[in-house]
């Protein structure tokens, strides 16, 4: 019984992903970039507020712009952003969003 996982253990493995909510939110606002805020956090499984905060780190950091359009807002992202981590720091999200997006994403590059 030494190799049976506890329920905690089991609890612990599903309950992560490779993703981070930052990758999540990207994600969801590349799909649809005139989404509501509590439609995006509802599809990553965050709080609205969590969600408000995440975009706006991303646009602090210049991976996305946020245009007021009406009473709506409106995201173009930047797929020439480099990755934060030193591992990734040579590859664009350009590629992530291509990757998990159905649409290519205006300016990514391989």
């Amino acid at each position: 019984m030494g190799d049976m996982a506890t329920t905690g253990e089991r609890e612990n493995a599903r309950n992560w992903t490779f993703l981070t909510n930052h990758g999540h939110v990207l994600l969801a606002i590349a799909r649809n970039p005139t989404a509501r805020l509590r439609d995006v956090a509802d599809e990553v499984g965050v709080t609205e507020r969590a969600a408000q905060a995440i975009v706006a780190d991303l646009e602090a950091e210049g991976y996305l712009q946020r245009t007021r359009v009406g009473r709506r807002n409106e995201y173009t992202l930047n797929p020439s952003g480099r990755f934060r981590h030193p591992a990734e720091a040579d590859r664009q999200v350009g590629d992530l969003l291509a990757l998990f997006t159905e649409e290519p994403v205006a300016g990514t590059t391989s």
